[in-house]
């Protein structure tokens, strides 16, 4: 049975199509890339997200991973632009594709508390463009070696693209099937209020009826652009709708240059003609200064049956896991945006508001004598913001604290003593989306007693709904 279905899949993967989007994804995203990587570097975040920190909140397993000393993180970012900039012209092409996926997933598993969806999304991308024949046409590449050019590719490099927008659009609308995005309007509700003061707009967006609409249409959008994108009747006012939406995200919330991703990667839904002539176009330009002509080549070379297998079982693997990653979160008991155990790297963009206020406190198990610590001394302020609503960073931080006075002398009423086994409280209240803040971590509990592993986090105080 497996191989009855395994050759209908094998043969739509690797139906001929016209390479075309493929080319145009390489310029247009690489150019995304190259001005992310640039504005990164101009807004000096490179200095205060990974020079000035003393303590990063790694990744559950990836906590090997370290930060270079000093402005040597400067680094991963020259290598970024020089590879961004290889990926547009198409020199080197898969080097430079997988020395800019290298230097891009390492500064993001520095330190989840710089966790957005679009750079996981981005690093999903490039680890993708890694493997797709995306310098086969106008490139650098094909000028030195003409023999590389191709005029046809197989269908999968172009719909494993538009696979990855669908994951994101798709679980982003599913994510807001749920009672406060949709009966509450929460948190739009909350976001939209400091706008009110926008000139003509600013008292509509201020009602609360905005809110719900807004709300109510972002779920139907993430949930259905996709398909309206896919039908070639309905995808010009689609792709319109794409624009004006990002558009508006972009205008009134402060998510970076996530918008201008998604409006020009959804270009890829568009046909093959409609690449075919913006590429005809570059081409007529390049062309009037090289004057060298690319004759084509066979439209695409066979593939062995053995890396047509590799290849289906490969791509079934990576679709597979994208689809059940977003639904981890049904392993966990509890509210998942109060608890967050599956909550990254599910697409759930923009869903709640989150505030906390975290005070931990050492004690010296022999006397019971206990310190209030400034969590200031060791966390930036974005660090800190992170840190008092999520719990596995509440669990790090206890951690860092253990290491930093176990064994430590301190003065008490004139009198020194040694914290031999310090335990680490922590008294944390949290307001989830306009509630009243609650109790989310008691000093009760000792936080150097707990693992920092996968399992469900019993220490977290249940959310209690209004």
């Amino acid at each position: 049975m497996i191989n009855s279905l395994n050759k209908p899949i094998s043969k739509a993967l690797f139906k001929s199509v016209r390479i075309a989007p493929l080319i145009i994804f390489r310029i247009i995203f690489g150019a995304l890339l190259l001005y992310g990587s640039v504005r990164f570097v101009a807004k000096g975040w490179v200095n205060t997200l990974y020079i000035e920190p003393n303590y990063f909140f790694g990744y559950y397993g990836f906590e090997w991973v370290k930060p270079l000393p000093g402005t040597w993180m400067y680094l991963p970012f020259i290598l970024m632009i020089f590879s961004a900039l290889c990926i547009i012209i198409g020199f080197k092409y898969r080097w430079t594709a997988a020395i800019y996926f290298i230097s891009f997933t390492y500064v993001e598993l520095l330190d989840k508390s710089n966790y957005l969806n679009h750079y996981y999304f981005v690093s999903l991308m490039a680890f993708l463009m890694i493997w797709l024949p995306a310098n086969r046409q106008f490139s650098v590449d094909v000028f030195l070696r003409p023999s590389l050019r191709w005029k046809r590719t197989p269908a999968w490099t172009i719909n494993i693209l538009k696979f990855q927008l669908a994951i994101v659009y798709c679980f982003a609308g599913i994510a807001k099937l749920n009672a406060d995005w949709l009966f509450e309007a929460l948190p739009l509700k909350i976001w939209l209020q400091p706008h009110h003061n926008i000139p003509i707009v600013g008292e509509l967006l201020a009602q609360p009826w905005i809110a719900y609409l807004f709300s109510w249409f972002g779920c139907f959008y993430d949930l259905f652009i996709v398909f309206f994108l896919l039908s070639r009747k309905t995808r010009p006012w689609a792709y319109a709708v794409v624009v004006i939406f990002h558009l508006i995200t972009w205008l009134l919330f402060p998510i970076g240059i996530f918008p201008w991703v998604m409006i020009f990667s959804t270009l890829i839904f568009f046909s093959a003609n409609f690449h075919q002539q913006l590429l005809l176009f570059f081409q007529g330009v390049f062309s009037r200064f090289t004057q060298r002509s690319f004759p084509f080549n066979p439209p695409v070379k066979r593939f062995s049956p053995l890396k047509r297998k590799l290849t289906t079982y490969l791509v079934a693997s990576y679709v597979l896991f994208q689809v059940l990653i977003p639904f981890r979160h049904l392993l966990y008991p509890g509210n998942l945006f109060w608890n967050e155990e599956g909550f990254r790297f599910s697409w759930r963009v923009m869903l709640m508001h989150k505030e906390g206020f975290a005070t931990f406190y050492v004690e010296d198990k022999s006397s019971g004598r206990m310190s209030e610590i400034d969590n200031s001394k060791f966390l930036t302020e974005t660090q800190e913001d992170q840190m008092a609503t999520q719990p596995d960073m509440i669990l790090q931080f206890a951690q860092l604290l253990y290491g930093k006075y176990k064994g430590k002398t301190v003065e008490y009423n004139g009198t020194s003593y040694t914290f031999e086994d310090p335990a680490i409280r922590a008294d944390v209240f949290v307001s989830l989306n306009a509630r009243p803040s609650q109790l989310f971590v008691s000093k009760k509990h000792d936080l150097t007693q707990f693992r920092y592993d996968l399992k469900h986090r019993k220490w977290v105080e249940p959310l209690v709904s209004p």
